[in-house]
């Protein structure tokens, strides 16, 4: 087991979070694979979307939607910048697509997406491309210590 996927499985253990981690042979590292594999819709999964700015963040947003950098740069009071997919273990301690929104280096800044309410349970990643965890929403949010943003745009279909 890897150290990123340990830690995960600690933060939750040591929160009393009654949740597994399950883990594929294939990657769930997107929102379509990771949904592809659990058999439920994207806008279940819980993605993390890593930004950088005056510290880094991350906005934790349901798969079916997207950023608006604009609204996540006025709500923060500052420009951010998508995080180049090379530089997301060095800031968050987690490969790209495999980013939990939770535990995380020190001075990372988590932000849960208010598209996330309308389900009871999502799948978050688990801190390994091919590993997710399914988490109540409401948990979710106390246990990221995450602040509440509305950033979502409607994700483009793909064709």
């Amino acid at each position: 087991m890897s150290q990123e996927l340990e830690r995960v499985r600690s933060y939750i253990a040591e929160r009393g979070i009654a949740s597994d981690i399950v883990t594929f042979d294939e990657s769930t590292e997107s929102s379509e694979l990771a949904a592809e594999a659990l058999g439920c819709s994207v806008a279940e999964i819980a993605k993390s979307v890593v930004f950088t700015g005056s510290q880094t963040y991350i906005v934790v947003i349901s798969g079916d939607m997207r950023v608006s950098s604009s609204k996540l740069s006025s709500g923060l009071g500052s420009q951010v910048l998508l995080a180049p997919r090379n530089e997301v273990r060095e800031l968050t301690g987690y490969a790209a697509g495999g980013v939990p929104p939770f535990p995380h280096k020190a001075g990372v800044r988590t932000l849960i997406d208010a598209s996330l309410k309308r389900f009871e349970h999502v799948w978050t990643a688990g801190g390994e491309t091919n590993a997710v965890l399914r988490i109540p929403v409401m948990k979710l949010i106390e246990i990221s210590g995450g602040t509440e943003v509305d950033v979502a745009e409607q994700s483009v279909e793909k064709k």
